[in-house]
């Protein structure tokens, strides 16, 4: 089958990827052509585990093609993905204007009957917006022959695992206006450009276009609410001597909860749950609701954000000057280089205005941890002068006055301790990602302050 993706972000780039893989012949368009160029010269502005090996396989066999040809990218498939990206807009609004403009230039130059699916998350309603925009070009051209569907088909790829998501989802959301040929034509195409991926099961969802489009914001708001609910009960917990890992076992063991996205930590990041759980309350805004719970979501990880630097606060006082602290970890989770809404942006700017200077590691993120740091800090005079890139985790530690851990790298889940304690000028850690036991930190002589594990009465009692 032949297909175009018109966007080459994360989601446009592991999306079509995946369908090169199954044999397909994608074509990804980019208006930036030295975006473009770079990716036909084999590189991959992102990080993402198993990308590198598909992309080379792909592109080799002629079945992955990037070009900034717009009128050629329509005319190469009868399939067209819009996945570009839905930006932040005014008061939590999800930007639409790259959405449509992809839309406008379907319909400017299709020839023949199109299935135009939007990868892209978008507010209810989109695929309308979509489909007026197409037909608004058509009717211009006096094309009005041509006929096409427009399919929600919103993406559900953890950063760190898309690829594999991607390969084996646990469902696949369709959504699929009308009961005429064009609409059955569209399910049927769906069916089969999936087909490879439901061998041993069928994961289709089929339902209207407007609820696959809610499908997707809802998951998020969930998947965000659990997470800032466990970090109020983490928060709780240090004040009354709980260990929250306990309480997390205790809970998840009960199916009707589960484990998943119930740990407490630093806040959440990237470039979804923020923007979604902002955009679903705008949508809410629009028709008169107060989304209550996603308000106090939102607030609740604002907050989260600070807690590790309201600790070292707390053990250190409020002049930082002269100090120096190692961060370890700074994209916004594991397995990716994404720095957006990361929690050690946060941090790290906290720390910096407090007086202190920085060591920084991550595995992965140090370059585009560079160009956004610099970015957020170019309004303080001399700050990122004061971070330090290390090359080692250990490099970082090595006369820090503690160490600050803000992503859970697997790397950073079994250090030697003894060594570790030797770098730091003083045995002090800040754990944003609970990777630690506090009763064996402390053993070892470290003072040790995590997130819900009632270090807070531990260290005054120790």
């Amino acid at each position: 089958m032949k297909i175009t993706i018109i966007g080459t972000g994360y989601v446009g780039l592991v999306t079509a990827t995946c369908l090169a893989e199954q044999g397909n012949i994608v074509m990804c368009l980019d208006t930036n052509a030295s975006k473009v160029e770079a990716f036909n010269n084999g590189h991959i502005p992102i990080y993402e585990q198993g990308l590198r090996e598909l992309f080379d396989r792909n592109a080799a066999a002629g079945r992955l093609l990037f070009s900034d040809d717009i009128q050629m990218s329509v005319h190469h498939a009868d399939v067209q993905f819009i996945a570009v990206g839905t930006p932040p807009g005014d008061q939590g609004s999800a930007d639409l204007s790259y959405v449509l403009t992809a839309a406008a230039n379907i319909g400017r130059h299709m020839n023949s009957d199109k299935i135009i699916i939007c990868k892209s998350t978008v507010p209810v309603s989109t695929g309308d917006k979509v489909s007026l925009a197409v037909n608004e070009q058509l009717q211009q051209r006096a094309k009005g022959n041509l006929t096409f569907s427009v399919v929600s088909n919103p993406e559900f790829l953890k950063e760190g695992a898309a690829v594999a998501d991607f390969m084996r989802p646990d469902r696949i959301i369709i959504g699929v206006d009308g009961v005429d040929a064009a609409a059955d034509r569209a399910r049927s195409t769906m069916r089969t450009l999936y087909a490879p991926f439901n061998r041993n099961h069928d994961r289709l969802i089929f339902m209207d276009r407007r609820s696959a489009e809610f499908t997707k914001y809802a998951a998020n708001a969930m998947l965000a609410t659990r997470i800032s609910f466990m970090n109020e009960m983490a928060n709780l917990a240090d004040r009354v001597g709980v260990d929250i890992e306990m309480v997390r076992q205790g809970i998840g063991s009960d199916t009707r909860i589960g484990y998943s996205f119930l740990y407490a930590g630093a806040g959440y990041g990237g470039s979804c749950f923020p923007k979604d759980v902002n955009a679903l309350r705008h949508t809410a805004g629009e028709h008169g609701l107060e989304l209550s719970i996603l308000q106090a979501v939102d607030a609740v990880n604002s907050h989260q954000k600070r807690v590790l630097f309201e600790k070292i606060l707390d053990r250190f006082g409020p002049k930082l000057a002269g100090m120096r602290f190692a961060i370890w970890g700074l994209a916004f989770k594991p397995e990716t280089d994404d720095m957006r809404e990361a929690p050690s942006r946060e941090i790290i700017r906290l720390l910096l205005e407090a007086g202190a200077d920085i060591n920084a590691y991550d595995p992965i993120a140090m370059q585009e941890a560079k160009r956004v740091l610099q970015a957020d800090l170019s309004g303080m005079q001399g700050a990122y002068e004061r971070i330090r890139f290390c090359d080692t985790p250990h490099e970082a530690a090595s006369g820090a006055d503690a160490l600050v851990i803000v992503t859970e790298w697997k790397a950073f889940r079994g250090p030697d301790f003894g060594m570790l304690k030797q770098a730091l000028g003083r045995p002090v850690i800040f754990d944003g990602r609970n990777l630690y036991d506090p009763a064996y930190l402390r053993q070892q002589g470290f003072e040790y302050f995590a997130i819900g594990r009632g270090t807070r009465e531990m260290n005054a009692g120790a």
